[in-house]
């Protein structure tokens, strides 16, 4: 999986839906991630995938500006949906100029702010992101990003620590299950015995992958070689 980096760009904001509370929300978030130059942080993955028996595992996780980020679990790979890279909160905030950018309004509920990100290049991979953003503490709570090739990715966010650099203390990915791919080499035992996964029961299910960090280490430097 891969979670969240950033850097300042100037924001360029056109579209119908466009409104100075939805500029002051991103701005607030943008804030918070621009602090963040590298961190190494330690925490524990459980992955939720109908039929795979996966345990608990440890994992570090490396990142580095712009666009750099590493998974590792304790055996050394980090089982991922593919195409998870293209949902991370910083990919998305990264290339918010390339947006056309939507004011949905505030949630009933929660009082987020929702805002959409509507891609003007025809060709992204990206096809619309909807964020729930928390205006008063500049964080994004919720995000929902459409693909092209991978599906439909879903993430919740909680704070705690590292909230002050936009860093979430628990991280929820959902999506669905045809669209988790296993490494090359990498075989599970399923709970019908096989070494295959049930592609017909896989379709159309929901996956899960749950990140609770345990500690960051932030701008103390990151080697070019932890990426390689």
């Amino acid at each position: 999986m891969k979670t969240i980096y950033i850097i300042f760009l100037t924001l360029f904001i056109t579209g119908k839906g466009f409104s100075q509370s939805a500029d002051e929300a991103i701005k607030k978030v943008k804030a918070r991630l621009e602090k963040v130059n590298d961190y190494q942080a330690v925490g524990k993955m459980k992955t939720n995938v109908i039929f795979i028996k996966a345990p608990i595992a440890n994992i570090k996780v490396y990142y580095k500006r712009p666009d750099k980020l590493r998974i590792n679990n304790e055996q050394g790979i980090s089982f991922v949906p593919k195409g998870s890279v293209n949902i991370n909160l910083n990919n998305v905030f990264l290339n918010t100029e390339g947006f056309d950018i939507i004011d949905m309004g505030k949630e009933a509920k929660s009082g987020f702010r929702i805002i959409k990100l509507l891609p003007r290049d025809e060709n992204s991979d990206v096809v619309l992101s909807t964020l729930h953003i928390d205006e008063v503490n500049g964080l994004v709570m919720r995000a929902r990003t459409t693909t092209r090739d991978n599906g439909t990715y879903e993430l919740q966010m909680s704070y705690g620590r590292y909230a002050d650099f936009g860093l979430a203390d628990k991280v929820i990915l959902e999506f669905n299950t045809k669209e988790y791919k296993l490494p090359k080499g990498v075989t599970f035992d399923y709970d019908d015995g096989s070494k295959k996964p049930p592609t017909d029961k896989m379709n159309n299910k929901k996956g899960k992958v749950e990140i609770v960090y345990t500690s960051y280490t932030i701008n103390k430097g990151v080697s070019d070689s932890v990426f390689k």
